[in-house]
């Protein structure tokens, strides 16, 4: 576990009835065999299991997106008989990216072992909602690299050899250097010591 901005803090105190549920969910998580040697896809196992969980809890996906109107009034000129100012506006509109979690005034992504690149696009997205004043704090849930890549190994199957997916290793500099902005920012890492061999 990670945080930036006492992340730990806020969520308790600021958000308590999410961040009980989030532990609640994880608390209740073992990585099973087929979390590692059976092939995700576009959502594996994991991210699937723990979406499904908070959604079971109300948490809901969601979407950011920005529209700004812009209004440029020319202002009259007496001397040639205007009496009125003349507006002349504008807008520009931007779908946003999904975040895949939210509930209350939290966002969480579940990056499992996606491309490294959705870190980026998560502590953008939550950079944004927190700077309107959506959410209070960003929750990233992800997975440690080095004793993953080694019980995958153990278990036959190697799913975390490259060095482009998400991880703790991943996100823990982006953190730290701000990429989240003033958002407080909790990364929980699924390590091999959450498998149960059934």
């Amino acid at each position: 576990m990670r945080e930036v901005r006492d992340a730990t803090a806020v969520l308790s105190n600021a958000s308590a009835e999410e961040f009980a549920e989030i532990v609640a969910v994880l608390e209740r998580f073992s990585l099973q065999r087929s979390d590692i040697v059976e092939p995700g896809g576009n959502e594996g196992p994991v991210a699937k299991r723990l979406n499904k969980d908070l959604r079971e809890l109300g948490w809901r996906e969601g979407r950011y997106d920005t529209a700004i109107k812009s209004t440029l009034h020319l202002m009259p000129y007496r001397a040639a008989g205007e009496t009125a100012s003349t507006p002349r506006e504008s807008e520009a509109s931007s779908k946003g990216y999904k975040v895949d979690n939210l509930k209350g005034k939290v966002a969480l992504d579940v990056e499992w072992n996606a491309k490294d690149g959705n870190l980026d696009r998560d502590l953008s997205a939550y950079r944004a909602l927190y700077d309107v004043g959506i959410i209070v704090a960003g929750v990233i849930l992800t997975r440690t690299q080095k004793d993953m890549r080694e019980l995958g190994q153990k278990l036959g199957r190697d799913p975390f050899g490259t060095s482009t997916t998400t991880n703790l290793d991943k996100l823990v500099p982006r953190m730290e250097r701000g990429d989240g902005g003033g958002c407080p920012i909790l990364a929980v890492a699924v390590t091999a010591g959450c498998f149960e061999e059934s």
